[in-house]
């Protein structure tokens, strides 16, 4: 059975919202995947022009590191709700430690970037993953092990 035709914009729009915030979901953990190998691994330019976080170091390595899986794990609608809630958090930690000392507004500070995944990552944590995720594909699993629960008999009095 085909699902049906949207008749108006909003129609159409609300058709589009779960895969609208699927796309929105992956791109944002993509990216903030990406930050975290930058930081750790120094591949895709390294971090601020080449090279790696010092292992252990605060906060900048535990940072990356939060990116990295955090990033993976909300790419991959794993734990979604959680990974972008410790996401965002870790977004504003490092907003108002790094940057607000330099100036009060994002464009003035270079915040910008820390804002936009803090807000983004609240969203989806606020949203949940979308149809298209391992969080969804997880649920309709039964665990391993378990037992099917026996049919009840009708009565038929």
């Amino acid at each position: 059975m085909s699902a049906p035709v949207p008749n108006n914009p909003r129609q159409a729009a609300e058709a589009a919202r779960p895969l609208v915030l699927t796309a929105f979901r992956i791109v944002v953990g993509l990216l903030f995947a990406c930050h975290g190998a930058a930081a750790l691994f120094g591949v895709l330019g390294g971090t601020k022009g080449g090279g790696t976080v010092p292992l252990g170091q605060w906060p900048g390595w535990w940072a990356a590191l939060i990116q990295l899986v955090g990033g993976i794990l909300v790419l991959l609608g794993a734990g979604t709700r959680t990974a972008a809630l410790l996401c965002s958090g870790s977004m504003a930690y490092a907003y108002f430690t790094v940057h607000q000392e330099h100036a009060l507004l994002p464009l003035q500070n270079g915040g910008e970037a820390s804002v936009m995944f803090c807000w983004a990552f609240l969203a989806i944590a606020a949203l949940g993953s979308g149809p298209f995720a391992l969080d969804r594909l997880l649920a309709r699993r039964p665990a391993a092990g378990a037992v099917e629960p026996a049919a009840q008999p009708t009565s038929t009095g």
